[in-house]
């Protein structure tokens, strides 16, 4: 997660539990005493730009009535921010594309095959699996039948998605055939994601500390990396037994390494291995 650091109006002890746990209650993201600065540095910059300078009176602001949700809004953007990149471990993609090609070889592609990407941030993960999902379909010789749901707290970072826009720096951890088939160059110099790649892919915005809201679609792939970690144990362990349930019979949950060390699911087996984290679903289960 990336703060902007600014020089922050120093927030009592007193204020920074007041705000970490309105943080806490309404996404589910729990602060160490360690981010105090990091916390007050975001809140400080926002006081400025609407003029504030009573720090309580602006928590009155942010918590109160309609316009207080919409100022929430605009906040919780800034605080919830992830940096990310396309194929940020490219092992857990990796999988992803052997998972699905030996789904196409033993022909047990009978309806579509669905992935979902949570914490998707400005989009680098999903598309990074629509390039993966697009090569093992090419690769057959069939025609592309996925889908990929794409979720974030952040409005923002859902809109910065949409638009499958990125710097040229953005584009270092893609190998240069893939950027060659999947990104064109725009007049401004940036790069965009092409439109059969961006038409796969559905971004919506949710909070996934609240699953239970969320409409249940069964899923092939649910990947769900570097989100978990910050969140307590418990609400760790309500979300994976969320998305266990969210699986079709075979179908796989991905997270990130040491996420969820001591998680155990009865429908759900742990893939052996070193360099990825997950979980196949019993295919006996029923849908």
């Amino acid at each position: 997660m990336v703060w902007s650091l600014q020089a922050p109006t120093d927030f009592s002890e007193s204020q920074f539990a007041q705000w970490s746990k309105l943080l806490e209650e309404r996404t589910g993201i729990q602060l160490s005493t360690q981010q105090k600065t990091l916390l007050q540095s975001q809140v400080a910059i926002r006081m400025r730009e609407l003029g504030y300078r009573d720090t309580n009176q602006y928590f009155d602001e942010v918590t109160n009535g309609l316009s207080g949700l919409m100022e929430w809004s605009v906040l919780v953007d800034r605080l919830t921010v992830k940096e990310t990149s396309f194929f940020r471990h490219r092992p857990s993609l990796e999988y992803v594309r052997r998972f699905l090609q030996n789904r196409i070889n033993n022909r047990q592609l009978h309806n579509s095959f669905d992935m979902w990407s949570v914490g998707c941030a400005s989009g680098e993960e999903p598309y990074s699996l629509a390039m993966v999902a697009n090569d093992c379909f090419e690769l057959a010789r069939l025609d592309p039948y996925y889908g990929i749901t794409a979720t974030d707290i952040s409005h923002s970072a859902l809109t910065q998605a949409r638009r499958a826009r990125y710097p040229q720096r953005k584009l270092e951890p893609l190998y240069p055939d893939e950027v060659q088939r999947y990104l064109t160059r725009t007049d401004d110099g940036q790069y965009e994601v092409i439109e059969k790649l961006r038409d796969r892919v559905c971004f919506s915005q949710g909070n996934i500390t609240r699953i239970g809201h969320m409409p249940v679609i069964k899923m092939d792939v649910i990947f769900c990396q570097n989100l978990l970690v910050y969140f307590r144990r418990w609400l760790r362990r309500d979300i994976l037994n969320a998305f266990a349930d969210r699986l079709k019979p075979g179908g796989v949950l991905i997270i990130g390494l040491g996420e969820a060390v001591d998680w155990e699911h009865p429908s759900l087996r742990r893939v052996v291995g070193d360099e990825v984290q997950a979980y196949i679903r019993d295919e006996r289960q029923k849908q």
